[in-house]
């Protein structure tokens, strides 16, 4: 199965942006009723893509909603409507307890996907039982209130332990590897490719986007890059010739070598297909 890359963000309440963001390129489009919505739009929003979703429903494959924390006065709508509709997928911000997570795949019905966002020290407390529950496709690490929760500062060390720990827990589990937090910076075109390669390096293979201008620039930077491409395909060529000892670059192939080097042609064939459809 091919995994989703880029999830783009696009407020509930502003249905007139969801068929653009479905159009962007975006693998996945999380209609947020949480952080975008005004308190006093909740229940327009709700409403609003609850229609969306029922006129659209081989759109809903492709879709999340963000749904409202279990400690708000929303939560309970929330479920009400995602009982409803039939395909969509969910987006638990601030995951922290399991049984929160049991009640939204309930409502969700048969073949749930289900995304957790790890927002808090508790929810990093709590990550392999989170990451353990059955239903969960993957989970997102929510870095913007994550970083608030601790009081961290923006250097991106302190990100080091928890995003290694959601990567950890999502492997151990045998989930899809987890998806990075958002870029703030819209019109930051370096910004965004280091917050990339930061997520890569700890093994993200995914982010959330919040403007349809930074799902190509994902894409193209989650893609392996021409060099790792052709020293992949060396590798592999060069173990498929089966003359003794297979090196590239003055280095053994091994084992782990040549299956790094196969995942690697996969990611590239993964994502031009991606590019195709």
């Amino acid at each position: 199965m091919r995994l989703p890359i880029t999830y783009l963000f696009v407020p509930g309440d502003r249905p007139e942006r969801f068929k653009r963001a479905l159009g962007s390129g975006a693998d996945v489009v999380i209609l947020d009723l949480e952080d975008a919505v005004h308190p006093d739009r909740k229940a327009e929003a709700r409403a609003g893509v609850a229609e969306w979703c029922h006129c659209r429903p081989v759109a809903n494959k492709r879709t999340l909603v963000r749904i409202n924390g279990a400690t708000t006065p929303w939560f309970a709508d929330d479920l009400a409507m995602l009982r409803a509709l039939h395909g969509v997928g969910a987006m638990v911000p601030k995951a922290e307890a399991r049984d929160v997570l049991t009640d939204v795949l309930a409502a969700l019905g048969e073949e749930p996907v289900l995304v957790p966002l790890i927002e808090s020290a508790l929810g990093l407390r709590a990550i392999d039982m989170l990451a353990g529950t059955v239903g969960v496709q993957r989970l997102a690490f929510g870095t913007l209130d994550f970083a608030l929760d601790l009081g961290l500062s923006e250097d991106p060390r302190g990100l080091l332990m928890p995003a290694s720990q959601i990567a950890l827990a999502s492997r151990c589990a045998g989930l899809a590897a987890p998806i990075a937090g958002v870029t703030a910076a819209i019109h930051d075109h370096d910004a965004l490719v280091n917050d990339i390669a930061f997520a890569r390096s700890l093994g993200f293979a995914a982010k959330l986007c919040i403007h349809p201008r930074q799902v190509p620039i994902v894409r193209a930077a989650f893609a392996p890059s021409a060099e790792e491409l052709d020293w992949a395909r060396r590798v592999v060529s060069a173990v498929a010739a089966g003359v003794g000892a297979a090196q590239v670059d003055g280095r053994m192939v091994d084992a782990p070598v040549l299956r790094r080097a196969q995942s690697i042609i996969e990611r590239a064939d993964s994502s031009s297909n991606q590019e195709a459809q």
